[in-house]
C-alpha cells in the first residue's frame, strides 16, 4: 500500500526558481497547494501562497516549514543534503535526500551509473592541481575539466585543447575538487526523463534531440532522428535501473550523448528538467504533473505525444523581449517566469510548437 495525499494537502517545494513554479502550476491544477521555502523570492512565488524566507541549512526554520507541509520536494541540486536528510525526519522527503547525494557530486554520479552498467566519457577525478597533470596523461586532450559540485549551464567547467592549457583552465574553474572528461564523439544529445511513483511504477517520455548553445540548453525537439531512437531502449533501461537504485520518487532526467558504440551517459538531475519543458503541451501528462503525482503518491499519467512534432526553444537573455511578436504566433506557446531582470545566459522563460 502507498500512502496518497488528498487534494487540499500542501507540497513543500525547496526553491523559488522557474522549475519550482512550473511544478507549483502543475499541482494547483490538481487541487494541491504549494509552499516556497528559498533563501530568496524568485519565478516561483508569484504562483504559491505561500512562503518561508530561509537559509537552507536554518534547522528552526526548516522544523517550522516542515510542520506546515505534508511532503517536500526540491527543484535543484545545489543544497546540501545533511540538512535535506534531517528535514526528512520530520515530513516525507521526494525524492530522497540519496538521489540528491548521489546526482551533486560528478565523481559519485559517475561511479554509481558505472555500477548499474552506464557507460560515461573516460574520465579521472581531480583533486588538486598536480592530479591534473597525471588525468591529462591518462585521459590526454582535448578534454573538459568540471567542479565536481555546484556545476550547471556550462558553468563550473574548462576546456582544455592541449596540456598547456592546465593551469588556465584550473584558475577557470576556481580549482579543486574537480574531474577531466576526455571529448565524446557524437551525432547528437539526448535525455531521458523517467517518472517514479511511490509504488515503484515508472513512465518515461520519448526522448528529445538537445542542442546546446554556449553550455546552455537551446532547443529539444521530438521525434528524435534515427541516431537517437536507435539507442533509446537502451538509455531508457538505464535510466529505470538508476531511478530502481535509488529508491527515487519523482521526476529524474539522463542526459546522454548518441555516440557510436551506443547512449554515452553525461550527467543526471534527480529532478524535472529544461529537456523535458517540451511536456506542458507536447505530453498528455507534463513532467512537472507527474512529478506531482509521484510525490503525492497518485497515478502516474501518460506520456504520449500530443502531435506529430513537438519542439521547445529556451528565451535566453534579451530573448524573451520578443514576447509581443511570439504571443502573436499561431500556434506558439509562450512561457514568461516572471523574472524582472534579463541578464545574458539566463532562462527567461521557453516557447514551445506542436504539430498536430
Amino acid at each position: 500500500m502507498t500512502e496518497t495525499l488528498p487534494p487540499g494537502s500542501t507540497i513543500g517545494i525547496l526553491g523559488s526558481g522557474q522549475l519550482g513554479r512550473m511544478i507549483a502550476i502543475a499541482a494547483a491544477q490538481l487541487g494541491y497547494r504549494c509552499h516556497i521555502y528559498a533563501p530568496e523570492t524568485g519565478p516561483a512565488n508569484d504562483v504559491a501562497p505561500a512562503f518561508t524566507q530561509g537559509a537552507y541549512d536554518d534547522d528552526a526554520a526548516l522544523a517550522a516549514f516542515a510542520a506546515q507541509v505534508d511532503v517536500v520536494t526540491y527543484e535543484f541540486e545545489n543544497v546540501e543534503a545533511a540538512p535535506i536528510e534531517r528535514l526528512g525526519d520530520l515530513v516525507p522527503v521526494r525524492p530522497s535526500p540519496k538521489s540528491l547525494k548521489v546526482a551533486q557530486d560528478r565523481v559519485s554520479e559517475k561511479r554509481f551509473v558505472e555500477d548499474l552498467g552506464g557507460r560515461p566519457a573516460r574520465w579521472a577525478e581531480v583533486p588538486d592541481r598536480a592530479a591534473l597533470d597525471t588525468a591529462i596523461a591518462a585521459i590526454g586532450c582535448p578534454a573538459i575539466l568540471k567542479t565536481t559540485r555546484f556545476g550547471y549551464d556550462g558553468k563550473g567547467q574548462a576546456r582544455l585543447a592541449s596540456p598547456a592549457d592546465a593551469d588556465a583552465a584550473w584558475d577557470a574553474i576556481g580549482g579543486g575538487p574537480a574531474i577531466l572528461e576526455g571529448f565524446v564523439d557524437f551525432e547528437h544529445e539526448f535525455s531521458i526523463v523517467i517518472a517514479r511513483g511511490l509504488d515503484g511504477r515508472t513512465v518515461s517520455y520519448p526522448p528529445p534531440r538537445n542542442v546546446h548553445k554556449d553550455g546552455i540548453l537551446d532547443t529539444s525537439t521530438l521525434p528524435a532522428p534515427a541516431e537517437i531512437a536507435a539507442q533509446w531502449t537502451e538509455a531508457a533501461t538505464l535510466a529505470g535501473r538508476v531511478a530502481e537504485a535509488l529508491g527515487h520518487v519523482g521526476v529524474l532526467t539522463l542526459e546522454f550523448f548518441a555516440g557510436s558504440d551506443g547512449p554515452v551517459f553525461n550527467e543526471m538531475a534527480p529532478r524535472v528538467h529544461n529537456s523535458g519543458h517540451w511536456t506542458i503541451e507536447g505530453a498528455e501528462t507534463s513532467q512537472f504533473e507527474n512529478h506531482a503525482r509521484a510525490i503525492l503518491g497518485l497515478p502516474l499519467g501518460p506520456t504520449r505525444l500530443t502531435g506529430t512534432a513537438v519542439s521547445m526553444t529556451n528565451l535566453i537573455g534579451d530573448d524573451a523581449a520578443r514576447w509581443a511578436a511570439l504571443a502573436a504566433e499561431p500556434g506558439l506557446h509562450l512561457h514568461l517566469y516572471g523574472k524582472h531582470e534579463a541578464r545574458p545566459g539566463r532562462k527567461m522563460g521557453h516557447v514551445t510548437r506542436v504539430v498536430r
